[in-house]
């Protein structure tokens, strides 16, 4: 099993998942990347049906030490380019399907969140994050750029400046600066993510339904849609997927050891 699934809170009117794959830093392989489409779309369908009992839903990982390391790497080494291209459009697919959920989506991050990962939680609703957590894209460092939709998120949430720091080097933004970037909704200490994140989850749950759910959508109609910008975005990960340089990047960190650029 690579996602715990559990409803919790006094009506169980919250999804809780779990990403678990510890052993590998809860990475997103191909398993888990449908068991998540798979549980958010259900949630996703009863709400258009109106017939939900979820109120809210809360994502965390497994273990302290990573919320998601972000894709298998190791995985995808082994992926064609068209391998690749079917799991970046799930892979897109699963943020845009976070980001737009008709309730409200809480992260509990304990330890770091970096690409898919980082991703996954900036397309949520509420952040609750450890004081040892630590975020970041670092995807230019294996040779292919965000392609779920998470520089535009960033973009959108902290603004250009901040999106081109975070992306353009791959460094990790700790805790404390994402709070202040307006990215962390609330630090807590470390190994009380979730527990902070659930209280969170029942506080909105005590709202009602409709109006949470309207007042998410009128927030998220204040800025455009991740779909809207999706075709160019595709375009540019087309060009780094085909490149010799993603297929370095991806050797490089199977094979542990540092990458050989060569611009092309």
């Amino acid at each position: 099993m690579v996602l715990r699934t559990e409803r919790v809170g006094e009506a169980g009117d919250v999804v809780l998942l779990v990403l678990d794959r510890p052993d590998v830093r809860n990475a997103i392989n191909d398993e888990l990347l449908d068991a998540l489409l798979a549980a958010l779309g259900a949630v996703a369908a009863s709400a258009a049906a109106s017939v939900t009992d979820v109120r809210a839903v809360v994502l965390a990982g497994s273990g302290l030490e990573a919320f998601s390391a972000g894709m298998d790497l190791r995985e995808r080494a082994r992926f064609s380019d068209g391998e690749l291209r079917d799991q970046h459009v799930r892979i897109a697919s699963l943020i845009r399907l976070v980001h737009e959920l008709p309730v409200p989506v809480i992260a509990a991050v304990e330890g770091f969140a970096l690409a898919g990962g980082f991703e996954l939680v900036l397309a949520c609703d509420l952040v609750v994050a450890s004081s040892a957590a630590s975020f970041g894209l670092p995807e230019v460092r294996v040779g292919i750029i965000p392609g779920g939709g998470g520089a535009r998120l960033l973009a959108w949430s902290a603004g250009d400046a901040r999106a081109r720091d975070l992306v353009l080097t791959g460094r990790r933004l700790p805790a404390e600066e994402a709070e202040a970037w307006g990215l962390v909704t609330r630090v807590v200490r470390p190994g009380e993510a979730l527990a902070w994140a659930l209280e969170l989850a029942a506080s909105v749950a005590a709202g009602a339904p409709l109006a949470v759910r309207e007042a998410k959508a009128a927030i998220l109609n204040a800025r455009p849609s991740l779909a809207s910008g999706a075709a160019v975005e595709d375009a540019l990960y087309e060009t780094v997927l085909r490149s010799e340089d993603r297929r370095e990047g991806f050797t490089a960190f199977a094979e542990k050891r540092p990458p050989r650029f060569r611009g092309r």
